[in-house]
Formats: structure tokens, C-alpha cells, sequence
């Protein structure tokens, strides 16, 4: 019980300070730190990490961080390829799966520390021209079809990963705001936020509707998650985004190097 709280705490700080990590890490958390089989766990990853996301987006809304109308276009095509996900998911052994996943995992690190170590996306490094540009006089998305394809494309494939391995999607949303867009790091994980929620909504519906059971623990578990996202939200905007970006990938790809040792070595 305890290690379920602790767990689950950790993953939803990691959520409330990235918009991302505990998404992404609440499937290899609950495998590895649980003992569960990734059927069991994707119904409780994707209810600790959709209820977190309520609790941030919300909070990111009230505080005028979330770009409402991207989450909304983002949410809503994720929404429809979830479901591809889950088809797929069904179709691919466990092991196929971790593989898929930790590759992921991977390339997403490796690039967020890229990004980082350039200082290619600090707010105070200036701004470059990108496929999503913010009006300075309206603090929204200057929108126009190079601005409206990039998000429709990350949010497509962030519903698809949502449904095939029972994550958020923020792993590939906050690093999209970053690299394709001029959004400040708080910003782009309130609105990551706000698109997991949405498309997180959906997906667990279906799968509790498809007969999928949680157990006792995983309820610890999930409300656990939801007082970490409270804690990592309310210390998100004091740590520089930068350093964010450095600790997130730094956790991935650990996770994903005990992932892949446990699945095949």
C-alpha cells in the first residue's frame, strides 16, 4: 500500500511539474514497481493520469496558461485514433510493445535533451520562426494551415500512443510545443495537460467499458497520482524550463534502460 502511494505520488508531481513524465512513466511504474502485467496496468495509468490531468489543466486554465483552442483540435483528433491504438495494442505481444514503448522513450529523451542543452527553447534565448508563432497582443496561436497541421499531427499521434500503451500522450506534446512552437515550458505542459485530460476521458471509458477491472491498489495508486499533480503544479513555475526538460529526460530514459533489461535480459 504504501509503495503504491509513494509510486503514484511520484508520478503525478512528475505530471503536474512536465506536463509529461508522468504520463509516460505511469505504465513502466506500475509494471516494475507493482508487479502488474501491462493489462492490469493500462486501465490505472490511464485513470491516475487522466484525473491528474483534470486537476492541472483546470489549474493552468484558471491561470491563463492552456491554449484552449489547440488542446481542443488536439484532444478531439486524439480522440479518434485512440481507438486505432487500442486495436493495435491488441494485436502485438507484450514484449513487442515494451520494445515500441522504450524506443519511444528514447528518441523523446534524446531529443528533449538536445533541446535543452542548445538552449534552443528557453523563453529568454529570443524567438525563432516556427510552425506555431503567439500573437503578442493576444497571447493566442497566430492560426494558419502550417500552425493547424502541426497540432492535428501531434495530436493524432498522441491519441494513437494513448490507446496502443495506455499513456497521457504529453511525452510527444510538450516536446512538439517546444521544438514547433514559441510557448514558454509552463504554458506548454498546461496545455498538454488540458489535451491528456480530454482524449484521457475517452479512452477510459471504452475501456472500462470493455470490462476492464481496477483493483484496490491501483485506486491508491490513482488518488495518489492526483496529490502529486497538486505538489508538482504549484512548483512548476518557480524551476526554469530548462532544468525541467534535463530531469524529465534524465528519469526517461533510466526507466527505459530498466524496462527493456527486466523485458529481455
Amino acid at each position: 500500500m504504501f509503495t503504491g502511494i509513494a509510486l503514484g505520488s511520484i508520478v503525478g508531481m512528475l505530471l503536474g511539474l512536465t506536463g509529461a513524465g508522468g504520463g509516460v512513466l505511469a505504465v513502466p511504474v506500475l509494471m516494475l514497481g507493482l508487479g502488474m502485467s501491462m493489462t492490469e496496468a493500462t486501465p490505472v495509468a490511464l485513470i491516475a493520469v487522466g484525473s491528474a490531468a483534470w486537476l492541472g489543466g483546470l489549474a493552468g486554465l484558471r491561470q491563463g496558461l492552456v491554449r484552449y483552442r489547440a488542446a481542443l483540435l488536439m484532444a478531439c483528433l486524439g480522440a479518434l485514433s485512440a481507438p486505432v491504438g487500442v486495436s493495435l495494442a491488441h494485436r502485438l505481444s507484450p514484449a513487442v510493445l515494451v520494445a515500441v514503448f522504450c524506443a519511444v522513450l528514447c528518441l523523446i529523451a534524446f531529443r528533449m535533451l538536445g533541446a535543452a542543452s542548445a538552449g534552443a527553447h528557453d523563453p529568454e534565448s529570443g524567438h525563432l520562426d516556427r510552425n506555431c508563432m503567439i500573437n503578442p497582443a493576444t497571447g493566442r496561436f497566430r492560426w494558419n494551415l502550417r500552425c493547424s497541421t502541426t497540432l492535428a499531427a501531434t495530436g493524432s499521434l498522441a491519441g494513437l500512443f494513448t490507446g496502443m500503451l495506455g499513456v497521457g500522450g504529453g511525452f510527444l506534446i510538450v516536446p512538439a510545443f517546444r521544438q514547433y512552437s514559441d510557448l514558454t515550458m509552463a504554458a506548454s505542459a498546461a496545455t498538454s495537460l488540458a489535451v491528456i485530460a480530454l482524449v484521457s476521458s475517452t479512452t477510459v471509458l471504452g475501456s472500462l467499458l470493455g470490462g476492464a477491472e481496477i483493483s484496490a491498489l491501483g485506486w491508491v495508486f490513482i488518488a495518489a497520482t492526483g496529490v502529486g499533480m497538486i505538489a508538482g503544479r504549484s512548483v512548476a513555475i518557480r524551476i526554469p524550463g530548462r532544468w525541467l526538460q534535463i530531469g524529465f529526460a534524465g528519469a526517461v530514459l533510466l526507466v527505459a534502460t530498466v524496462w527493456l533489461a527486466k523485458t529481455f535480459f
